[in-house]
């Protein structure tokens, strides 16, 4: 006699079984290769809504059922203004998943709107890094977890030098300039977005992409974006090149800072004429 499964526990035997290489793996070597998650931590998940934060907190608490580091997580959901009906459907993914969520309000939605009408986005995501990080330290947690995946540090990358100007990756961790003793972890830092999409449609799953009354007037939530630019480029190279993403990815993990022109480091610029200098000097210092 065959046995019924729940959708939350579909999605989980999903998870470990026909995703095990795609999701569960990926996102266990990244915690372990990055150091993400140490005993005691206490974390806020953050959840927006979308495919990503929802699959992200799923990981988390899947892991923290089986890991022998022993940490505490709270999934925290904050509603910057979300229409009744996107709110809905947070709260109902969220318990079909068994996720126990946290919501707490915000007006930053309109507060972004209403401070810059043309591209609100940049800031709306400024203004919610900021509340999380606050609401989390409030809430006794030591890290927030966010839902950036592989994808997304691709992706960012070629931003920055196409139209940036500036060779800059997003790192798997980081810690916060303005709440002392906060870090910010990206536990899907190795995990594909084509791979979270492929999940998401095999639990016949509908999550949220960008709920704002700004992408309610547009055509697609990503049609104007520069983001929507990198991945139609990257779909572009990729069928010449279908080592494309991962030749990136291991690029910003091997910078060969002999071979650059200028860089920074904590905020002190550096110059290839000033170390050209210091390494004739060195030359001349050694020559016997």
């Amino acid at each position: 006699m065959s046995r019924t499964f729940t959708p939350c526990q579909t999605a989980e035997r999903s998870i470990q079984k026909k995703y095990r290489r795609e999701l569960w793996g990926p996102f266990v070597a990244a915690c372990k290769r990055y150091e993400l998650i140490q005993s005691g931590d206490r974390i806020a998940v953050c959840i927006s809504g979308g495919k990503d934060s929802m699959l992200l907190a799923k990981l988390m608490q899947m892991l923290r059922r089986i890991s022998d580091v022993p940490f505490e997580l709270h999934f925290l959901v904050m509603d910057p203004g979300y229409a009744p009906a996107n709110r809905q459907r947070i709260q109902d993914n969220a318990a079909l998943l068994g996720i126990p969520i946290e919501i707490l309000e915000s007006n930053i939605f309109a507060v972004s709107e209403r401070m810059d009408e043309r591209k609100p986005c940049y800031l709306c995501a400024k203004m919610r890094r900021g509340w999380l990080y606050h609401h989390a330290q409030a809430m006794g947690c030591n890290k927030i977890a966010l839902g950036h995946h592989f994808s997304d540090v691709i992706e960012t990358t070629l931003m920055g030098m196409l139209y940036g100007g500036q060779i800059q990756a997003m790192r798997p961790k980081l810690h916060s300039n303005h709440f002392p003793g906060m870090e910010l972890i990206r536990p899907l830092y190795c995990v594909h977005e084509e791979d979270i999409i492929s999940w998401k449609r095999y639990n016949h799953l509908e999550f949220l992409q960008c709920a704002c009354s700004f992408t309610e007037h547009c055509a697609s939530g990503e049609s104007d974006s520069k983001r929507a630019e990198m991945k139609q480029l990257i779909r572009t190279l990729k069928a010449g090149c279908p080592q494309l993403e991962k030749n990136i990815f291991n690029a910003i993990h091997d910078v060969n800072v002999d071979t650059l022109v200028g860089f920074s480091y904590h905020g002190t610029e550096k110059n290839f004429l000033s170390m050209f200098t210091e390494e004739g000097k060195q030359q001349k210092s050694n020559k016997p």
